[in-house]
């Protein structure tokens, strides 16, 4: 237990006990701080290796990826994204000591910005007013996906981590609408070529005409669509996360990422849901021996399906991760929902500020980001974060002596 402290704000002017510092704080992590229509976004990374050659250029193609999309809003085209990396370098390598990366606002106007009255339906504005005992206006700022730039930002700056040991992660729409968009078959690269030929993020351009013509429709009758996205990492080693602590299991450290951006409902790793509905046999992944393939991330061990998603008992196995999010549709509708105005608690229309019909593809490209970080934070974890040279040289270390085993 913790040191006993004070608290005369408790009931009764009790006593509250605090807790310990949790013992898997992340090596690697970040924070986020700014507010929608604030100055800027920004995202402070801390436990970032030293030596890792930074390039801002890929940052600000995630963050212009975020922005695009079929069926997005009037903001974006306001916003033209872009990182200035304010600490943590020098010469283009990363020091080992934070980095502060900060998205600038050009739509600042957070002072002029008018009240709420009507909380609208599917957003934190009651909630949050409730807790706070604020303004709706003072929640809706921070609660607002515009925030989620920030964590595009963090998570392309630790895949240029992630590239240095061979592991790319890759995010695109595989539902829309109720339309499912079944991802053509190819290698990574080969995908990652689909995506960005396609105007909704999905891996079958061709399928592209269908779901735009969903969400004009959805647009002309004021209403919101939702999707299904999916992420898959390849190159990632056996062990990442760990089985001998609930807190540092990497399946529930990906699913708080995935959960905690805006609007994404539910999670699934590899088969998810559908293993439920299987037998035994039906689910999990033989395990076979190939001395043919050993210089790989299986090492030789070989699977003929990845119904498990590349994960088991909190770790990686050598197969790709593949995870899966559903994203509810977008919460501000221009037809609005019905409502209760807070100053007079009559029945009244919801609040509409200007929004997306369709944010399921920047989604795609947030997902992608959140989870690169996480694997970097495992990758930390694991491999020690010092230093990129001492990481590659434990994680050879690691291959040559797992590879005896």
């Amino acid at each position: 237990d913790g040191p006993e402290t004070w608290d005369p704000v408790a009931a009764g002017g009790g006593r509250r006990r605090t807790l310990p510092k949790s013992f898997c704080e992340n090596m690697l992590q970040y924070w986020t701080a700014g507010e929608s229509h604030g100055k800027s976004l920004l995202a402070m990374v801390d436990g970032f290796p030293a030596g890792v050659a930074v390039d801002p250029a890929p940052i600000d193609l995630e963050l212009r990826r975020r922005q695009g999309g079929y069926g997005r809003g009037g903001r974006q085209r306001i916003e033209t994204d872009h990182v200035e990396i304010l600490s943590g370098l020098w010469r283009g390598q990363s020091l080992g000591s934070p980095i502060a990366l900060l998205v600038p606002n050009r739509d600042y106007k957070i002072e002029k910005m008018e009240e709420l009255q009507c909380a609208r339906p599917g957003h934190g504005d009651l909630s949050g007013a409730m807790k706070f005992l604020a303004p709706i206006r003072a929640i809706l700022e921070r609660a607002s996906a515009r925030e989620t730039a920030a964590r595009v930002a963090a998570g392309a700056l630790a895949a240029q981590l992630l590239v240095s040991f061979g592991i790319q992660a890759l995010g695109y729409v595989v539902e829309l609408g109720g339309i499912r968009i079944e991802p053509r078959p190819g290698t990574l690269a080969e995908h990652r070529a689909l995506r960005e030929a396609s105007e909704i993020y999905a891996l079958d351009p061709e399928q592209d005409a269908p779901v735009k013509t969903l969400i004009d429709r959805c647009q002309k009758e004021g209403d919101t669509l939702g999707g299904v996205i999916e992420v898959r990492v390849e190159g990632l080693p056996f062990g990442l996360g760990t089985h001998a602590q609930w807190d540092r299991k990497l399946d529930g450290k990906l699913a708080q990422a995935v959960m905690a951006v805006q609007a994404i409902k539910g999670v699934e790793i590899g088969l998810g849901f559908e293993a439920a509905r299987r037998r035994g046999s039906q689910v999990h992944d033989p395990i076979l021996y190939d001395p043919h393939q050993t210089q790989g991330p299986t090492l030789g061990f070989q699977r003929p399906t990845n119904n498990a998603g590349g994960l088991e008992a909190g770790m990686t196995n050598g197969q790709p991760l593949v995870l899966r999010a559903a994203m509810k549709p977008i919460s501000t509708l221009a037809r609005p929902l019905e409502s209760v105005n807070l100053q007079t608690r009559q029945a009244d229309k919801a609040a509409y500020e200007r929004s997306d019909v369709c944010a399921v593809s920047a989604a795609s490209v947030i997902l992608e980001n959140v989870v690169a970080f996480e694997i970097a934070c495992a990758l930390v974890d694991k491999f020690g974060g010092d230093s990129l040279a001492e990481m590659q040289a434990r994680w050879r270390l690691f291959h040559e002596m797992a590879a005896q085993r």
